[in-house]
């Protein structure tokens, strides 16, 4: 019997990545919701897509009352560290109140395993490297409303007979499919990779060095990138984490981290483009250093990376843009 899932936020970047994993098992029957503000139809490869927006509740409980769903993978919700600076009530309201009233409905309808897409942003910047059991202490809005959400579910779960969750931080995700169907579609992104592949492909004309005198080796901070593939592949073993095991929460990341600068060589060697950087000020909410500890998920899950080199994963995320531009 083939499980039901629902997947908030399927048709954006990380969402359709788990959606075409899954699908390729064959072992699962996929909804997917999408508002479609940031996704696209198109990178949805697998399942029914519903475009519906997380605030509409009627429609989300309509869904509920026509399918029993068995696991819900939820990862629709606003990202943009600087954007949350500059407009928290967005952010509260599209995470962390949608995020409640979709716990809430999944808590009423039995719902059996919830997979949360959390952040690294919960833990804040007093510390270069942090494990699941560090005091999260967020310095940004975007941050607080996904931390919210955590509280949210533990406490929610703790009173259902059914839900267990897995709570995944990811660190900094990037690249993209290595088949090349689906990749990174944001609008205006502002993630490193992604925009260093636009203008390694000349779809900009520079790009920007947000801060050259953080405390790191050489001046800019320091990000733990995680290919999107492994990510995606993260969430399929948290599926099966919960068959057997308790509730937890655990990192998604590599445990080891670039610098921007760092970084923007690796794209210009991949690329074989010299293109034009430019030393810009900080931007607001931006730790100087975010590195996973990543032991737990290693030893309490089957999850094996296959993608941790920084050339694959700029690789992959050129290779997906210059195919856009065919």
């Amino acid at each position: 019997m083939k499980q039901n899932i629902l997947i908030t936020g399927g048709a954006g970047y990380i969402g359709s990545h788990v959606v075409k994993l899954l699908g390729q098992t064959g072992n699962y029957n996929l909804t997917i919701v999408d508002n479609l503000s940031t996704g696209s139809k198109d990178a949805v490869l697998y399942g029914d897509l519903h475009i519906i927006d997380l605030a509409e509740t009627d429609k989300l409980e309509s869904l509920f009352h026509s399918t029993k769903f068995q696991a819900v993978i939820h990862f629709a919700a606003s990202i943009e560290v600087p954007e949350s600076v500059a407009n928290p009530v967005k952010y509260y309201r599209n995470n962390t109140v949608n995020t409640l009233n979709l716990i809430d409905i999944c808590n009423r309808h039995g719902v059996e395993k919830f997979i949360f897409s959390s952040t690294a942003a919960v833990y804040g910047d007093y510390k270069p490297q942090f494990a699941e059991t560090d005091i999260p202490k967020p310095v940004n809005p975007y941050g607080r409303s996904k931390l919210m959400n955590e509280m949210i579910l533990r406490d929610i779960a703790a009173t259902s007979s059914t839900m267990k969750y897995v709570i995944l931080r990811y660190f900094n995700v990037a690249g993209a499919d290595p088949q090349g169907k689906i990749g990174q579609n944001y609008p205006n992104a502002t993630h490193l990779i992604k925009v260093a592949a636009e203008t390694a492909c000349g779809l900009r004309p520079q790009i920007q060095i947000y801060g050259t005198d953080y405390p790191t080796p050489d001046g800019t901070c320091i990000r733990d990138y995680i290919h999107v593939t492994d990510l995606a592949s993260a969430h399929l073993e948290a599926l099966n984490y919960l068959d057997q095991n308790p509730s937890e929460t655990f990192n998604c990341g590599y445990g080891h981290g670039y610098s921007v600068k760092e970084t923007l060589e690796t794209m210009k060697e991949v690329s074989g483009k010299d293109f034009k950087t430019i030393n810009a000020p900080r931007r607001a909410g931006d730790p100087p250093q975010v590195v996973s500890i990543n032991k737990k998920i290693l030893q309490k899950t089957n999850w094996k990376p296959t993608h941790n080199n920084l050339k694959t994963i700029c690789q992959t995320a050129l290779d997906w843009e210059k195919q856009k531009l065919q």
